[in-house]
């Protein structure tokens, strides 16, 4: 997914996996959690995400990511795939120490180069109750997660957020990562595969004070 096409959303997906909402101290939600990414956080894959100077610990968050192909507004779940462009690894990265700090997630998430996006796989190409995520950190697996073992499915989560706001072609959603979020530095690489399919790399480059 270019950059440089931007969509008019990006919607995220909090706790989705039981796992990793324990791992934070956190109870699984009754219903999704949602937040936004602003698009000027996408960056491609080999393109460098940046820690901003003053945040604190920038953790990495690998997830599957859904494409919106087509314009979905209260969609019914059963039909939620058909609205669906392509299947892509997302690293959803957060400044975790200002997450904790802040009642909303904007500051945190929202940063300049914290939202890396892969290549789009084609829906019919992806076998949904096999799709896995996959986070390595200088080639060691550190996350590993399965679409069957999110709180809320894929299909659900479209028609969920299409009864809240219109989703867009080119509209990207982030379902949730899986445990084993953990920090990033300088000269480290990150990578986040949906195996057979999909993967992105991108470096950790310290940003500068101005």
């Amino acid at each position: 997914m270019s950059p440089t096409l931007r969509p008019s959303k990006i919607v995220c997906v909090g706790r989705n996996y039981a796992a990793h909402a324990a791992e934070l101290g956190n109870d699984v939600p009754a219903e999704p959690i949602l937040f936004l990414k602003p698009p000027s956080a996408l960056i491609g894959p080999g393109e460098a995400i940046v820690l901003p100077p003053g945040a604190g610990r920038v953790d990495y968050e690998g997830e599957v990511g859904v494409l919106i192909g087509r314009r979905a507004s209260r969609v019914r779940e059963k039909e939620a795939l058909d609205f669906v462009k392509g299947i892509v690894p997302v690293n959803d990265v957060t400044a975790r120490e200002l997450q904790r700090m802040d009642s909303q997630w904007t500051r945190a998430k929202g940063f300049d180069t914290f939202c890396p996006v892969g290549d789009p796989v084609p829906p019919e190409k992806v076998d949904l109750e096999r799709l896995t995520v996959v986070t390595r950190l200088n080639g060691e697996e550190r996350q590993r997660g399965r679409a069957d073992q999110m709180v809320f499915s894929i299909p659900f989560l479209i028609s969920f957020i299409s009864h809240i706001m219109t989703l867009e072609p080119g509209d990207l959603v982030a379902t949730g990562t899986p445990e084993g979020i953990g920090p990033l530095a300088e000269g480290d690489v990150v990578e986040v595969e949906l195996p057979g399919l999909s993967s992105l790399v991108n470096p950790v480059l310290a940003g500068k004070e101005s």
